[in-house]
């Protein structure tokens, strides 16, 4: 039995669960949005200080907001997997 199924017969009532998932995928959405408007601004701030790294920047602001929209993702996709 995974620690997923135990954690549900825990809950007891499945709509319980169901509300918890849900509004944990949309914690992980806002999250996200949160995290990669901080690395835009971020991005946007260092290319003008030191406009000459511009390249170097980008490319790391790209990486970054990619990794933090891919854990987003599989977030929600997981929260959406159990409230089904």
């Amino acid at each position: 039995m995974t620690t997923l199924n135990i954690l549900l017969q825990a809950a007891g009532d499945m709509a319980v669960a169901k509300a918890g998932a849900v509004i944990g995928a949309g914690l992980a959405a806002v999250g996200a949005g949160l995290g990669v408007g901080r690395i835009g601004g971020s991005a946007l701030e260092s290319i003008a200080r030191q406009p000459e790294a511009k390249a170097d920047i980008v490319s790391n602001m790209i990486l970054a907001a990619a990794l933090v929209e891919g854990v987003a993702l599989g977030a929600v996709a997981l929260g959406f997997i159990v409230g089904l």
